[in-house]
């Protein structure tokens, strides 16, 4: 289980440095969108789950002009960086809730779009259902998440040092398309790639990964501050993965998916209803 307060305050504090280090964001955001380029529809409500500073939403405002464009964070200062985006004749709509909690109503929303969000939800099925919930007959979700094969680098030079979590435990494809069919999708299709990082030091890739936000968040996690002899016992346990250029790994495996929400087919027993609270 995530602790979701510490979840938020990292992601809270990392609004300023996060787009100088969110270099695979903004690659899977291009990703995503070359994904959308296939689905013909035009929608009148699109939905951005997670949009952190906004990647996802510029595009979606660029994408369809004439859409009503929402955007959700858990971050309030990430919120704020998105409601900036666009004109001051078109704006998104922002909100900042818990994607577990999505303040929308039944039906109101044609596309569903989350990047690298889904990975900080504790419940996958309750996030699942509250996207059909809100998406209208013949809606689409479209998302992106991380895999178990995540900094599986990470996890094994720690593994070394001590017994404790440091980074997240991910959903592989399998238990995702699960959870897709559990809320009520139709079609649901998923597949994966791996991308790798390469830093100078070890440090380095820390330093990224926390300007991001994406500071480990399990609730087994030390709560203690990290000692200089553990850290240098984890440096020297990831020089078993230094490539021959002298360059420190990160891998990260990229879970894509998308389903739709069947025409007059809608789960039951969902009523998380809450009126819009936007910035």
């Amino acid at each position: 289980m995530l602790d979701k307060n510490i979840t938020k305050m990292h992601f809270e504090r990392a609004a300023e440095s996060y787009d100088g280090a969110a270099i695979l964001q903004r690659e899977i955001a291009k990703r995503m969108g070359q994904r959308l380029d296939y689905i013909k529809q035009q929608p009148k409500r699109v939905l951005d789950v997670g949009c952190g500073t906004g990647y996802i939403t510029e595009d979606l405002l660029k994408r369809y002009p004439k859409a009503n464009v929402i955007a959700v964070d858990i971050a309030h200062s990430m919120a704020c960086k998105t409601q900036q985006l666009g004109s001051w004749l078109r704006k998104p709509k922002v909100i900042c809730a818990d994607a577990e909690t999505l303040p929308l109503t039944e039906d109101s929303i044609d596309f569903v779009i989350s990047s690298l969000m889904l990975q900080w939800s504790n419940d996958l099925n309750k996030v699942f259902t509250g996207f059909h919930h809100v998406l209208a007959p013949n809606g689409l979700l479209l998302f992106s998440t991380f895999g178990p094969e995540t900094l599986t680098e990470i996890r094994q030079s720690w593994s070394d040092v001590d017994n404790r979590p440091h980074t997240s435990n991910f959903a592989d494809m399998h238990e995702i398309g699960d959870a897709l069919l559990q809320a009520g999708f139709q079609d649901p299709v998923t597949d994966m790639e791996m991308i790798t990082m390469t830093y100078a030091n070890v440090r380095q890739l820390m330093r990224d990964i926390k300007q991001i936000g994406a500071s480990n968040t399990d609730s087994n996690r030390s709560k203690g501050l990290m000692g200089k002899n553990k850290l240098k016992a984890f440096e020297s346990a990831y020089e078993q993965f230094k490539t021959e250029e002298g360059l420190y790994p990160a891998s990260w495996e990229i879970i894509y998916g998308h389903a739709w929400v069947g025409e007059g087919l809608k789960v039951e027993g969902f009523d998380h209803v809450i009126p819009i609270k936007a910035l």
